[in-house]
């Protein structure tokens, strides 16, 4: 009996003793469980505070531009993968491959005899410790580490922006874009390529991806980050027409508030570029349409707005334009639509003052509207023949300034008007100097000719024409055969385009090319094509900037593909210009036939005088004299010196010339008497 006892105790020590260990894997095993979740639990905070982190630097990072702080946004904001993915999966770095059961929110099906007896218990583990992982956690292992690489990818690509690895970052990008199975990331993968673009210096290639994610709708999570930074776009390009029409195309939505005055502003400049576009095919009650709506956003800008000068200068432009369009069919309307635009014009003046402390960009383009303002001041009171008041304007326009010389010019038929033939011919010595040789101003001849014929001396007003005649009739020529051509819109453009190619080369010039480079020279007076050329001339340039790059991103697909947008958007742009060329080559023409035609008129009124003179001095034995020497005065101010004029030019004179005629008309200098005598009683 006792030794029945004593097997007795025997086997319950032996069952204990193996169950002590089976006992210990099923404990730790149910450890595991629970430690897996802590462990998950501490992934998920260790990643929480790298994404604060992430955040914080992409905030508080030095010399951050302004185009940045959206876009950090974005990107602490961003969507972190699928919500079925565990808080692991968010961070950049890669789970641990020693826990591959840690994904599996619920315990694995060999957990369930635990619940059981002991012996059950330790005999159940034993056998699946030696059975392969089950079927349920392999499969959720599988599926949540397939969404963990894919996001993880695409952390990498903003990693990469976030290291200024630009190249890098958008070829990641571009990659996730080309997976279809990844649909679901490929909005965040272009926002990432967009702004990497952007970042290289390729606004217009960056430009069409901020497009594309646009055309996704307002439902998109990036959209309306992605309006801001057409924005930013705009002021790194020439010509913010560029992005005028994508601007437009969402003029119904929303947007930013710090970036709301700025679109009103694009958008009436949208308005009024498409008014007169319209204008220009006759079009006038489309036309008054867009031109109203520049005048009704003009008004949603507060004064105290960086852009409202600018929005007030389009105000004052669409007032004009309605006074002079409707002049005719309603003098009262026109009248007050041209002393609206005045006030608009002279408000323009007083915002754009020089102010202390305003200095680099801002207080250029302060300058550069002032000087506009001035201009369309004196063209108006030009148009209401108050010639004293347009003068004054035109005179405020600075010295060497862009609007400098077309200021000297028009002060030339304002001053000739008014009979200060003495100015107008001083202004336009200026004109002819050798330092202006390329300008365009074929009309300066016509009006040296007549202020010439006006004081009776026939014979130079006849020279000055046959100098008119051998410099422009080619010209005329030329246009005329270019425009009976009709060739293809692009074809206009190209022409303009080898020109301006021999120019860039330095190559020599034929006579032809040399008369082609005044026709581009008078082609590009028209600001919008002027504009649309400098915007062709960028894209090219930036499709050179690709050579400069890395070999891997130079040829890699995504360069490819962005190149061949580009040459899409170049076409688009080019046969735009082309039709515009062709616009103002036609204009130019007839304005050059007409500028021949006053030539001619002017040319037989002088021939014809002659000949009547000549006939007087016949019939009076020689005797007879229409021109007489006048007295005049080398006496100047104080601060002033006399320095006759001997034909060499210094550029410090320019602009300060004062002609003295020595001779003219009996007539006129008896008149002057006249006018003297009576003055003085």
């Amino acid at each position: 009996m006792r030794t029945h006892r004593f097997l007795r105790l025997a086997v319950l020590g032996l069952t204990l003793a193996y169950t002590a260990p089976t006992l210990a894997q099923s404990f730790e095993g149910l450890d595991l469980a629970g430690q897996s979740k802590k462990k998950k639990k501490g992934a998920s905070s260790k990643a929480s505070s790298k994404k604060k982190t992430s955040a914080k630097r992409g905030k508080g990072k030095a010399a951050v531009p302004a185009e940045d702080a959206d876009a950090s946004a974005d990107e602490s904001s961003a969507p972190v993968g699928n919500p079925a993915t565990p808080p692991a999966a968010v961070t950049t770095t890669p789970a641990p491959t020693a826990t591959p059961a840690s994904p599996a929110a619920k315990p694995p099906p060999a957990a369930k005899p635990a619940a059981q007896g002991s012996p059950g218990l330790g005999l159940d583990l034993t056998g699946d410790n030696d059975k392969p992982p089950a079927p349920t956690m392999t499969f959720d292992a599988v599926d949540v580490s397939g969404k963990t690489a894919d996001r993880q990818r695409l952390d990498a690509a903003i990693s990469l922006f976030k290291n200024d690895e630009y190249e890098k970052s958008a070829m990641a990008a571009h990659e996730l874009l080309g997976d279809p199975k990844l649909q679901g990331l490929h909005v965040e993968a272009r926002y990432v390529l967009a702004k990497s673009l952007y970042r290289m210096g390729l606004y217009h290639s960056s430009l069409g991806e901020f497009s594309k994610i646009l055309a996704a709708g307002p439902s998109t999570k990036f959209f309306k980050t992605s309006l801001e930074w057409l924005f930013f776009i705009s002021r790194k390009t020439q010509n913010e027409t560029v992005i005028l029409d994508e601007i437009a195309r969402y003029a119904n939505y929303e947007f930013p508030e710090k970036f709301r005055n700025e679109f009103r502003y694009l958008l009436a400049r949208y308005h009024f570029v498409r008014g007169r576009a319209l204008d220009q095919v006759g079009q006038t009650e489309n036309a008054d349409k867009s031109f109203e709506e520049v005048k009704r956003l003009a008004l949603t800008i507060p004064r105290t707005d960086a852009f409202y000068p600018r929005a007030k200068y389009l105000e004052g432009l669409a007032f004009f334009r309605n006074g002079t369009a409707h002049k005719d069919a309603a003098a009262k309307r026109g009248n007050t639509d041209v002393m609206a635009s005045v006030e608009a014009m002279k408000e323009v003046v007083r915002l754009t003052r020089p102010q202390a402390g305003r200095t680099g960009e801002a207080a250029k383009l302060d300058k550069s509207l002032r000087e506009l303002a001035f201009m369309q001041l004196a063209r108006t009171h030009y148009g209401m023949q108050q010639n004293r008041f347009s003068i004054f304007y035109l005179n405020k326009v600075e010295r060497g300034n862009t609007q400098w010389l077309e200021a000297l010019f028009e002060s030339s038929w304002a001053n000739y008007r008014i009979g200060q033939y003495e100015q107008a011919l001083g202004n336009l010595i200026t004109l002819s100097s050798p330092f202006f040789r390329e300008e365009y101003f074929p009309e300066a001849l016509i009006l040296k000719a007549v202020i010439y014929y006006e004081n009776c001396r026939y014979r130079e007003s006849n020279l000055i024409l046959q100098d008119f005649e051998r410099t422009y009739l080619p010209v005329h020529d030329e246009l005329d055969g270019l425009v009976k051509k009709n060739m293809e819109a692009s074809e206009y453009y190209t022409v303009l385009a080898d020109v301006q190619k021999k120019n860039k080369d330095g190559l020599e010039k034929n006579g032809t090319d040399v008369i082609l480079e005044r026709i581009l020279r008078l082609a590009l007076t028209d600001q919008d094509l002027k504009k649309t050329n400098d915007s062709i001339l960028e894209l090219e340039g930036e499709m050179d900037l690709f050579g400069n790059k890395g070999d891997t991103f130079k040829y890699s697909e995504l360069t490819k593909q962005l190149l061949e947008e580009l040459k899409v958007q170049r076409t688009s742009l080019i046969s735009k210009a082309g039709i515009m060329a062709k616009g103002k080559l036609e204009s130019e023409l007839g304005a050059l036939k007409l500028l021949l035609a006053n030539g001619l008129r002017i040319k037989f009124e002088t021939t014809t005088k002659e000949k009547e003179f000549l006939e007087e001095q016949l019939k009076a034995g020689g005797r007879t004299a229409i021109v007489k020497k006048y007295k005049y005065s080398v006496a100047v101010a104080d601060d002033q010196l006399y320095w006759p004029y001997e034909g060499e030019y210094w550029r410090d004179e320019l602009g300060t010339y004062q002609y003295t005629m020595t001779k003219g008309c009996i007539e006129r200098d008896t008149a002057n008497r006249q006018i003297q005598s009576a003055e003085a009683m």
